[in-house]
């Protein structure tokens, strides 16, 4: 999975051949083609990959002993970060990530579901903590999906908070997101 992800970041997806993958990872076409039956299935299983990061990222936050109002702004700040550093780190592939979006979007429907099913976690435990007004927490959680998720194009194009580090836009975020569930609370 490394030699393909590494070779579809060099070279981008039309530009790797399976011969490519076999080759540089030491095994035989047949073997790739026991386990994969086309390039596209190997693009696929190296998104899911890099997805796995992720999640387990945003698992670690979803586990520390914090608030869940600060956890709730982590998760934010670990998912944007994350999703740029995967874009960055494989270089080519950020052309294919956004060519093939309905490709990249279609292996991300588990990842996406994992993490409603994290922010509705917080949520809960931020309504039953009294930190969050919220009265429907299923659409609370899906709303702040797909909000990030819209925010990972212009978060990785540097586009959002130009010069700004997390620090000096955290304050904004916790604005922004306190404001949207019903309460303003001390930082």
């Amino acid at each position: 999975m490394d030699v393909a992800r590494k070779l579809f970041a060099k070279n981008g997806l039309e530009g790797t051949t399976m011969n490519d993958i076999a080759r540089e990872s030491g095994k035989g076409r047949r073997t790739l083609y026991t386990y994969f039956s086309k390039k596209e299935d190997i693009y696929s299983a190296v998104i899911e990959s890099e997805l796995e990061r992720l999640s387990e990222k945003l698992d670690e936050v979803a586990a520390k002993k914090i608030r869940p109002q600060d956890k709730i702004i982590e998760l934010i700040y670990t998912h944007l970060n994350m999703i740029r550093e995967t874009v960055v780190r494989n270089g080519n592939l950020r052309a294919e990530f956004f060519r093939n979006i309905w490709m990249v979007e279609k292996v991300r429907k588990k990842f996406d579901d994992d993490e409603i099913a994290l922010f509705r976690k917080v949520y809960q435990s931020g309504v039953k903590y009294g930190e969050f007004d919220i009265d429907n927490i299923n659409l609370v959680a899906d709303i702040t999906h797909y909000c990030v998720k819209g925010l990972e194009v212009p978060y990785i194009y540097g586009r959002i908070g130009q010069g700004m580090t997390d620090d000096a836009t955290r304050p904004i975020v916790r604005k922004v997101v306190y404001g949207a569930l019903g309460k303003m609370l001390d930082s």
